[in-house]
């Protein structure tokens, strides 16, 4: 089994991949179809809420079980792209399915079903996706790989959010006969957002290399790949950088996921936007996040994606400060939008660390505990938020518990060292 040689144009199909499969997060779980689904198919917007929740906890838990595993397998069977294309398969025809769910709360199981599938197959695809880089890119470019990507995805996301917002949420004459009434120009954009991926994914799977080889049958791939898990775990005390690093990346990951989830809750609540301006706000922090991630891939090449993180855990912290202190909604348009520059470096230099650090044989298992450390906390960020908020009847109070997630992973990163940096620095 060996690595494939990678030119110039399968690194361009590569980094579409997160073009093609951001409008999941940007259209369906963050914005048009959470929102129609709080509003249109749950009784009331609190119980929407808790059932949408409950669905996305529950289908992180269950990412969570399966994706140390599964990247696992995948270093024992050897290629990547059957995996990621199996998931990704998966998460387009769950994602197309929701146009089905019509409101009203008849509807709401299925939905949720749906959204959990849909959102495990996402974040497995991913797992796959991820380990590709260190083996489609040298070492000196994996930053700027890395960052183009998630610059690219934020991108992605911003047009595809932007062709259901103007086209047909909008719209004043709904294209293809749909109607209103039925929340057709909303529920359009599940299928919108499923040709999104399948249109802008194939790229990857014509143009880029993968391992080739042979490799063990599906029943040994999967009895080798749950032994060398448990080796996996177990060679974690004997690797306490990488150990170090993805405890930081699980506290500093659960405050991005929690502010990047709630900015529009309290957006609207704090400051009283209307839907349609949350929408608007969440495609400028769209575009300022793409513009962070791309612009900071050189930064992470330069100086090393430890420092790089750190670079925009201070960021975070900083204006994610002025935020709650704002006076005027204008302050915190620019002061929001602002905070999406450093969004995309702390991600971006995030996975590019990983493929720095993982051993060549382990990458996708090192990527699946990677995905694992996203995930094992996701609740923890909501539930602190949440509780604090009712508390002290206090929004400002709830969102100021994020900013100690960004404290408390800046502490943990700070002693790490990173292969490489020495020499990348001169030093």
């Amino acid at each position: 089994m060996h690595f494939p040689v990678a030119g110039r144009r399968a690194r361009v199909a590569w980094c579409l991949y997160d073009w093609a499969n951001s409008s999941f997060p940007a259209v369906i779980l963050t914005f048009v179809f959470a929102a129609y689904f709080v509003r249109g198919v749950a009784v009331t917007p609190v119980q929407g809420t808790g059932l949408w929740a409950a669905a996305i906890t529950a289908s992180a838990l269950a990412i969570a079980v399966a994706s140390p595993v599964l990247g696992a397998i995948a270093d024992c069977s050897g290629a990547r792209k059957p995996w990621l294309g199996a998931f990704t398969i998966l998460c387009i025809g769950a994602t197309a399915s929701l146009w089905w769910v019509r409101p009203g709360p008849d509807w709401i199981l299925l939905a949720l079903v749906l959204i959990a599938v849909a959102n495990f197959a996402f974040e497995l695809a991913i797992v796959f996706y991820n380990a590709m880089l260190p083996e489609i890119c040298p070492e000196d470019c994996l930053g700027r790989l890395s960052g183009w990507g998630w610059g690219l995805g934020y991108g992605g996301g911003l047009v595809c959010l932007s062709i259901v917002l103007l086209g047909f949420v909008q719209a004043e004459a709904l294209p293809f006969g749909l109607d209103r009434t039925a929340w057709e120009h909303v529920r359009i954009a599940a299928p919108i957002a499923a040709a999104w991926t399948a249109l802008f994914a194939l790229p990857l799977f014509l143009m880029v290399p993968d391992k080739t080889g042979p490799g063990p049958g599906a029943i040994a791939a999967v009895r080798l790949g749950l032994r060398q898990l448990a080796g996996t775990f177990r060679a974690l005390r004997g690797r306490p950088g990488i150990l170090r690093f993805l405890i930081g990346r699980m506290i500093y990951t659960d405050g991005l996921n929690t502010l990047f989830a709630f900015g529009g809750i309290y957006a609207a609540g704090t400051w009283g936007m209307e839907v349609e301006e949350v929408i608007l706000f969440g495609i400028a922090l769209n575009l300022t996040a793409g513009l962070g991630a791309a612009g900071f891939a050189w930064v992470d090449d330069w100086i090393g994606a430890r420092r790089t993180i750190l670079i925009a855990l201070v960021g975070l912290t900083l204006l994610g400060g002025l935020i709650l202190v704002v006076p005027s909604k204008l302050w915190f348009w620019i002061f929001g939008t602002a905070i999406g520059i450093f969004f995309g470096p702390a991600q971006a230099a995030s996975r590019s660390l990983m493929a720095r650090m993982a051993p060549p044989d382990m990458r996708a298992e090192m990527f699946g505990l990677f995905a694992f450390s996203g995930k094992a906390t996701a609740f923890l960020g909501p539930a602190i938020l949440g509780w604090v908020t009712v508390a002290t009847d206090s929004q400002r109070a709830g969102m100021a518990t994020v900013l100690a997630f960004f404290v408390v992973g800046f502490v943990i990163l700070w002693p790490l060292k990173e292969p490489g940096t020495r020499d990348r620095s001169g030093r």
